[in-house]
């Protein structure tokens, strides 16, 4: 290694990264701009000042390359694509080299898109207001009143500081010319800023020296602008109150819903579900485990209709019921506001020249494609013959076509629009189809992608590529333009631009030639009557998620000690019990490790370890069987809806449980690789020649041989409670995930003892043994009673013993101390406490030994316990996650 450094150091012998650069990226296609060499076929300066500021020679690359795709695996960034089996999610993709913009081709492009941010922004205050644009026909009113997107119940309706777009984004490509030209806006809720920084993140720590000596500018005052804005103008709704600010998800199972967490969590505000908000006398409250908090702001990634049930769509979930009428009442700021959804049509690029003389006085430094709404008589004759050299979109979101770019959803891309040369049938086909409803149509001018360097394959390619810019409103009717931005680019040298295609993206530099901006989002000092604000309130779904998280790892963990248990008890020399047995396959029943009746392991071993094994790495559950593959899945799924409360540690670890898990065993049946057993060769024989060719998967015999599996899962178990347990804030959603631990604790073990008791395994010393082994409490057993073999010292133990962890009475206690920390909602903590005995486990000792009454007074008390567990649960779902009032099924007798 050090002859190597030696080399790259020695001025004697150069990097020629530049001329490697310049030899190895193959010429982009005619036709497309070259963002790479200038005419003449030199690396332009910037890709110069790179490859000098590189520090390794040009195949390191893919080094790097290796690196950012673990940072993506390692982070849990991801993009879900949805499909027609309900849309897996697939890591990230993000290439190392960056899009690189001058000073000089940004300064241009900042100029054109302020002018055309504020320039919507003006046409919205005037559809909404006086129409005048309307009226002279400056845009057509059937794009306005006849887009689904004009909410005419805010006809009249002056948002919160006049601004209705807070965020607008602009899809551009460049011309072969060099020049600028803009395919498409966003204005609903435009997506990209989280993945915009996490890829700045990235990128700029494999390339630290280059982007530092580029003059590379800084993009957190931007995010910095859209937080001011959005709380001075709430301010306005506060009435005098510290503005509340929160971020609204479609949820988890949205196509960017990393980028919603991440965004939420370096915003600092609050990730929530339509599901958490609800409306009171006009007003926007969340609902949290203290109660109701009122919120001001909402930064939105939620299209439109979604919004409000009650006036938009009714078939929405996803919604708050009542939102639109807290709009009009001035009572919250949505950004963006509700109703800019038709300015999206690619049919009103057209008539945007026209409107920024009328309304800015101004002519359009930054131009649309050439655009022809197809409802202009006028403009439709000038381009029918023309449709070749052109692209037909939908100038409403139910007019889409397959193949063009439409869609039969509300939202659409319009990404995967290309210009192509119809057959002369096709040509025939969509010109009857646009005489037949011309204004469901525009096309416009197809413009080649620019082709950008991507290193891939330990090569140099060129892929056509599409720059994402946002531009950000200050709320005094001034823009600032991201330094920045989202570049997208296609899976092959000039195809579509678009990620739901597989697409990639680019880092963003522009270069400056000022000082860079030094700004961070960590503030210079916070004001006293802030750090109350700065506790953020845990919302209801939030505590709901902890709760059951909580409940899952727990759930899981007794399941694993079962298995080991029984794994043990396989591999030692003495046959198993039949109270013993009894007891075992009651508790793998219950506890979800096989189906709901599989044949015990008294009548039929083998079938019972099979439907075990046929279980263990089951996440569907569908036999019956909730067993571990399930709970990891659940747990993964929790960790997932928990992204902004998560350590990325803590997350990663249980989205990586169940893979993990599902690896090893794979991995165990490979090593074992046993040949069937008779039965399963008689059945193949059975199935004629061709099905005893069929290679079979490999498949675990026994139990014993997923015991690595086993332990390994242990370790990552134990990491998840050191990280629940030591490396949360002790918040009350942490006392909600501690409580729901505790409860599935109660349940869990009191059930165990119960299976045991009924069976009276515990008279035989193999079931005494394998009580304590679940209980995990061998070790003390033996220090305190060496080998006395005593039900009443076992029971002391298990049940009575407050500084055992997994004892009933140490798990009431700590369940009683958590319960009375948690918010007092819904009814004095008594109502919940008397739920559970008033101290201890509500019986003594001596009545659980006592010779002629102790048998049925234990089973009565784990009856009660396991009752009261059951019962404390339904009472905090109820008090802190549906906000009900109390009803008597819940807490009477």
């Amino acid at each position: 290694m050090s002859s190597t450094l030696q080399l790259f150091d020695d001025p004697a012998e150069p990097l020629s990264v530049a001329g490697d650069m310049q030899r190895q990226a193959r010429a982009v296609e005619p036709g497309h701009y070259d963002e790479l060499r200038d005419d003449e076929g030199q690396l332009r300066p910037a890709w110069q000042a790179f490859a000098e500021h590189l520090g390794a020679p040009l195949p390191d690359l893919t080094r790097r390359q290796s690196l950012l795709a673990h940072q993506i695996q390692e982070d849990g960034i991801t993009y879900n694509v949805y499909n027609a089996q309900g849309g897996p999610s697939r890591p990230w993709s993000l290439e190392a080299l960056p899009l690189i913009l001058s000073a000089a081709d940004w300064q241009a492009l900042e100029r054109g898109v302020a002018q055309r941010a504020n320039l919507l922004n003006r046409v919205l205050a005037d559809v909404y207001g006086e129409q005048i644009v309307l009226k002279e026909a400056l845009l057509p009113s059937a794009l306005v009143l006849g887009h689904p997107s004009y909410l005419r119940g805010l006809q009249g309706v002056k948002p919160v500081g006049g601004v209705y777009l807070h965020v607008v984004a602009f899809d551009l490509v460049r011309a072969p010319d060099g020049a600028w030209w803009v395919v498409s806006q966003r204005t609903q809720a435009p997506s990209g800023l989280g993945y915009v920084m996490q890829n700045r993140l990235i990128v700029s720590r494999l390339f630290p020296e280059a982007y530092r000596a580029m003059n590379v500018q800084h993009l957190a005052s931007g995010y910095r602008r859209l937080l001011d804005t959005m709380t001075e103008l709430a301010s306005l709704c506060a009435e005098g109150e510290t503005p509340r600010l929160a971020l609204l998800t479609p949820g988890p199972y949205n196509e960017t819903y990393f980028e919603h967490a991440y965004l939420a969590r370096y915003l600092g505000l609050p990730l929530v579900e339509g599901g958490d908000l609800v409306v009171r006398d006009e007003g926007l409250f969340l609902k949290t485990v203290q109660g109701l908090e009122p919120i001001h702001g909402l930064l939105r990634r939620l299209d439109d209709d979604f919004c409000d049930p009650l006036e938009l769509r009714s078939d929405s979930t996803l919604g708050i019921p009542g939102l639109m009428q807290a709009v009009r009442a001035g009572k919250v700021v949505l950004a963006n506001a509700l109703g800019t959804g038709f300015l999206e049509s690619p049919a009103v690029h057209g008539f945007l020249p026209a409107l920024s003389r009328k309304l800015l006085g101004q002519e359009l430094a930054l131009p649309s494609l050439p655009t022809w709404w197809c409802g202009e008589s006028a403009a439709w004759r000038d381009v029918r013959d023309e449709l070749t050299e052109r692209v037909i979109r939908p100038s409403y979101p139910h007019a889409g076509t397959p193949g063009f770019g439409g869609s039969s959803t509300v939202r659409q891309s319009f990404d995967a629009v290309i210009g192509r040369v119809l057959t002369p049938a096709a040509l025939k086909a969509w010109r009857e189809r646009i005489d037949h409803d011309p204004a469901a149509y525009t096309v416009q001018r197809f413009e080649p992608y620019p082709q950008a360097p991507v290193w891939s394959g330990g090569a140099l390619s060129m892929r056509g590529a599409s720059l994402r810019v946002y531009a950000l409103s200050d709320g005094q009717g001034g823009w600032q333009v991201l330094p920045g931005g989202m570049t997208r680019i296609a899976t092959r040298d000039a195809g579509p631009v678009s990620m739901q295609l597989g697409g990639s993206s680019l880092d963003t530099w522009v270069l400056t030639d000022e000082p860079v901006d030094t700004f961070s989002m960590l503030p210079a000092s916070i004001k006293l009557d802030e750090l109350m604000q700065r506790q953020r309130p845990v919302a209801s779904r939030t505590g709901e998620n902890l709760f059951w998280m909580g409940r899952y790892t727990e759930r899981t963990e007794q399941q694993l000690r079962l298995l080991q248990t029984s794994v043990s008890l396989q591999s030692g020399d003495d046959e198993m019990q039949e109270r013993v047995s009894l007891a075992l396959s009651d508790l793998a029943e219950s506890n979800g490790l096989v189906p709901p009746g599989t044949p015990s392991l008294i009548k039929s071993p083998r079938v019972f370890e099979r439907a075990a094994l046929d279980a263990l790495a089951d996440a569907s559950a569908k036999q019956g069987a909730y067993s571990l593959g399930f709970n990891l899945g659940a747990l993964a799924r929790s960790a997932q809806s928990l992204r902004e409360r998560l350590s990325p540690e803590h997350a990663r670890l249980l989205r990586a449980m169940g893979s993990d898990f599902q690896h090893r065993l794979t991995q165990a049946a490979l090593q074992a690789a046993l040949p069937p057993d008779e039965h399963e060769r008689d059945h193949e024989e059975g199935q004629g020649e061709q099905a005893a060719r069929t290679p079979q998967p490999a498949r675990l015999r026994s139990l014993t041989q997923a015991q690595d599996a086993f332990e390994h899962l242990g370790m990552q178990l134990a990491a998840v409670t050191g990280a629940q347990t030591d490396r949360m804030t002790r918040d009350p959603g942490w006392r909600l995930l501690t409580v729901g631990r505790l409860i599935e604790r109660l349940t869990g073990y009191a059930s165990m003892l119960k299976a045991f008791w009924e069976s009276e395994a515990l008279t035989h010393p193999q079931g005494f043994d394998l009580a304590l082994d679940l209980f995990d409490s061998t070790i003390t057993f033996r220090a305190r009673f060496q080998r006395r073999l005593e039900v009443p010292a076992l029971l002391a133990l298990l049940v009575m013993d407050e500084t055992n962890p997994r004892a009933l009475a140490c798990v009431l206690r700590r369940l009683r101390t958590e319960l009375i920390k948690l918010p007092a909602r819904g009814g004095s903590h008594a109502d919940m406490l008397a739920l559970l005995p008033h101290e201890g486990v509500g019986a003594s000792l001596a009545e659980l030994c006592d010779a002629d009454k102790g048998h049925e007074a234990v089973l009565a008390l784990l009856n009660r316990l396991i009752d009261a567990g059951w019962r404390l649960s339904d009472e905090v779902g109820r008090r802190y996650f549906a906000h009900a009032e109390p009803t008597d099924s819940m807490v009477s007798a």
